[in-house]
């Protein structure tokens, strides 16, 4: 961790953060695909009940 020291004596600690990774244009990961399927399914599931409800 880095640590600086502010006005007044203070510390400062700032966490370590991971690399970015750079995702080439149409590269799409299984998971990825998979969370926008089950986000969709998700939300008709969530209009539907709001439709039985009203």
């Amino acid at each position: 961790m880095q640590v600086t020291q502010e006005d007044g004596g203070r510390l400062n600690a700032f966490a370590k953060e991971p690399r970015m990774q750079v995702m080439e244009v149409g590269e799409t990961s299984s998971s990825s695909r998979l969370l926008l399927i089950g986000g969709g399914l998700l939300v008709l599931a969530l209009m539907a009940v709001a439709a039985l409800i009203s």
